[in-house]
């Protein structure tokens, strides 16, 4: 077993926003502080190159610097993503493959810990697409040398459902830490997934921003979330009480992330990055001017007023009311 494996389990990893400008311009000043005050809280490592990081959409230059500032950070694990940079034309699954493998090079010449491999939603339609998945992860981690996190990420992001088989293989892999599920609202998917790791000795990670408690029950021992990119005492307040086994703590620590979660993931679902980069900007992470996500929807002002309203009702210590909208319109 890697050492990283107890070294993550029970802690919580924040999947990190990057601090951009109204042109998409990373602000690295803004970065370099916003880095030092998240290393600084409640964690056990950080997820860089995540889908709420927006790693797909930059470009190598800007990847590699992203990695490199957190890295002078702090000498927690770094987790970085690897998948097909949107700026590549990967037209065939060898050149997906490749670019994921490429990807992979780079996070480990940048000192990163290991990668979280980004599915390829092709593969869930193809006949050996288990086989190809499960190769896949293993030649990541034989050419790139670190141990790998998979990630069971739903369609809407662009993954696709890990079936328990694929789960219990990837985990049987050696270079294998664990599997994060971020299946968004398919409970079946993320109990079965879970499940489906019981017994492997490897991490059970949740990356379920909608459902962070309740993973916490069928069996996830870790956590990996973008919800964490803002207000982490929020986040480990959850697992802190879970990992206590003090139910009354859990359950209102629960309440509070479920009412900011409820804030900031729902549709347009891709909106919930402009959402984590406002409430960044409201706790006074990330200035103002860096609060932007040029990759998502637009949204309506009245988004922005709910997120800063839910925050000032925390902060004041009354529960936002429960929303009556569903997660998905």
């Amino acid at each position: 077993m890697h050492p990283l494996v107890e070294h993550l389990r029970g802690t919580l990893l924040p999947a990190v926003v990057t601090p951009m400008n109204a042109d998409g311009v990373i602000a690295y000043d803004a970065l370099a502080a916003y880095a030092e005050q998240i290393a600084a809280g409640p964690i056990g490592g950080v997820a860089v190159w995540a889908h709420t990081g927006r790693g797909l959409y930059l470009s190598r230059a800007d990847r590699s610097k992203v990695l490199e500032t957190w890295r002078q950070a702090t000498d927690l694990p770094i987790v970085a993503g690897v998948g097909v940079p949107r700026s590549d034309s990967a037209h065939t699954l060898q050149e997906a493959a490749d670019a994921t493998v490429a990807m992979a090079l780079q996070a480990a010449a940048g000192g990163a810990d290991a990668v979280m491999v980004y599915p390829l939603a092709a593969l869930g339609a193809l006949p050996d697409g288990h086989a190809q998945a499960v190769a896949l992860h293993e030649r990541v981690a034989a050419e790139s040398g670190l141990p790998l996190v998979g990630f069971y990420l739903h369609g809407e992001a662009g993954g696709y459902p890990y079936p328990p088989s694929l789960i219990r293989d990837l985990l049987g892999l050696p270079s294998m830490l664990g599997v994060k599920t971020a299946t968004l609202d398919r409970a079946i998917g993320c109990q079965d997934a879970l499940w489906a790791g019981r017994g492997t000795g490897k991490l059970l990670i949740t990356g379920e921003d909608r459902m962070f408690g309740p993973s916490f029950m069928w069996g996830a021992d870790t956590a990996l979330v973008g919800i964490a990119a803002a207000q982490v005492e929020l986040s480990a307040a959850v697992l802190r009480a879970w990992t206590a086994g003090d139910h009354t703590a859990f359950l209102k620590a629960s309440d509070r992330l479920d009412r900011f979660a409820a804030a900031t993931f729902y549709a347009p679902i891709e909106g919930y990055v402009q959402r984590m980069l406002w409430a960044a900007v409201w706790e006074g992470l990330i200035p103002s001017d860096a609060g932007y996500d040029p990759y998502g929807p637009d949204l309506p002002a009245g988004e922005r007023e709910l997120v800063i309203r839910c925050l000032d009702d925390l902060a004041g210590g009354a529960l936002p009311p429960r929303p009556t909208r569903q997660l998905w319109s």
